[in-house]
């Protein structure tokens, strides 16, 4: 039997999520990370009036043309708080960054260009200026109506910024995807516990925590699963009682003896959608339905667990969400600075350190060992080398796509 290709095992994944979550309204204050439901319109206009630039003098534009130009200085605009009058010819206000441009004033003469007669009623501008000089027109940013942050966008301290000053106090955002996560095995005991001699830590679980919460979801570690049903069974029914959008089981999605899950939620009542896919690593991914829950079994190995998460689980989060991208997931370029051989049935996704070179594409260098046991080597790579099915040998200097870790994983 062929293995399913990636992108058409990523694309089932993604349909199976079905339709976003619903929305709630969220205090501004509490929005960072979570993914906006609706459109966003600006209330206001940005700025709502003609303001300075810089500290100086308002002046008519006409008056300062052939300096030096003597003025005299009728009153003060500042911040908060604009002058009343209007600027008629031969007069000036003195004005400070921010503060509305008088009415009759078209220029500012920054305050390096001017210098005070006596006590200051006077000045004498000693550069001239053009008309809207150091002027932040009405509508400079934006506009009342305007659409400015789409529904999709997960929301960073750049969006929360611009919704704040549009006047939005809070907003609607969608409800967190809550993600199960379930590890297995005999052989697994709790970061902090001791292990037996013939057991190892978990990792997994703090990992695709991480991972989930990154995408956008509420991850709820439920704990290492026996390798027995009735362990299994127990920790079911704990994700249903949570209401879990997603159920992720962590091991036991291979063929062994003691390798029960796929068993035991075919009993359950899983509708199983894939089993196995041409991916280096992470081939044995479970993909398939319980309960309206949507399932993904990925492998023990940690490697491959989370770079399955990565390249299914992260795009399932972020379609829920509403993200118009959740299927894509960001590549670029790169050039090798090292040989690699040719690939095999399944593609291959390589972890690189990478290297940035001024003016010129980054350069990615695969670690010469890639067992999918070893965390040390994720920890330490900056990217993945994407290897397409039977891609050819690479010498180095030759271009090759890549996904970038930082941000993601």
């Amino acid at each position: 039997m062929s293995l399913l290709p990636v992108s058409e095992a990523r694309a089932r994944v993604i349909a199976a999520a079905g339709a976003a979550l619903p929305a709630e309204t969220v205090p501004l204050e509490a929005c960072a990370g979570r993914t906006l439901a609706a459109d966003v319109v600006a209330s206001r206009t940005q700025p709502p009036f003609d303001a300075s630039a810089m500290d100086g003098y308002a002046a008519r534009a006409a008056d300062v043309a052939h300096p030096p130009a003597e003025l005299a200085v009728i009153g003060e605009a500042a911040a908060g708080r604009r002058f009343a009058g209007r600027v008629e010819p031969g007069q000036a206000v003195r004005i400070f960054t921010g503060a509305p441009v008088p009415e009759g004033a078209d220029t500012i003469v920054i305050q390096e260009n001017v210098e005070r007669i006596g006590d200051g009623a006077r000045i004498r501008v000693l550069e001239s200026a053009a008309p809207g000089r150091w002027v932040r027109p009405r509508g400079l940013d934006f506009a009342a109506g305007d659409v400015l942050i789409s529904a999709g966008r997960a929301l960073d301290a750049r969006a929360i910024a611009l919704a704040a000053a549009m006047n939005h106090a809070a907003l609607p955002v969608r409800r967190r995807p809550r993600v199960a996560l379930i590890a297995t095995g005999d052989e697994l005991v709790m970061p902090g516990e001791e292990p037996g001699p013939d057991q190892i830590v978990a990792s997994n679980l703090a990992a695709l925590g991480a991972l989930v919460s990154r995408a956008g979801g509420e991850a709820l570690a439920l704990g290492i699963a026996r390798d027995t049903k009735g362990s299994i069974r127990e920790r079911l029914a704990a994700a249903r009682d949570a209401r879990a959008d997603i159920l992720v089981t962590l091991g036991g999605a291979s063929v062994g003896a003691h390798d029960l899950v796929q068993e035991t939620l075919r009993e359950e009542g899983m509708d199983l959608g894939f089993w196995k896919i041409a991916m280096r690593p992470g081939k044995p991914l479970m993909h398939g339905d319980l309960d309206g829950m949507l399932f993904l079994g990925l492998p023990g190995n940690p490697v491959s667990s989370l770079v399955c998460g990565l390249l299914f689980l992260r795009p399932a989060i972020r379609a829920l969400l509403g993200d118009p991208w959740a299927d894509r997931v960001a590549t670029e370029w790169a050039v090798l600075g090292a040989p690699m051989g040719e690939n095999d049935n399944r593609e291959d996704y390589v972890r690189a350190s990478l290297a940035p070179r001024p003016g010129a594409l980054p350069e990615v260098v695969p670690f010469p060992v890639q067992d999918s046991s070893m965390l040390g080597i994720l920890a330490r790579a900056d990217a993945l080398i994407v290897r397409p099915v039977r891609a050819p040998a690479a010498e180095a200097g030759q271009a090759v796509e890549i996904v970038r870790l930082d941000g993601v994983m």
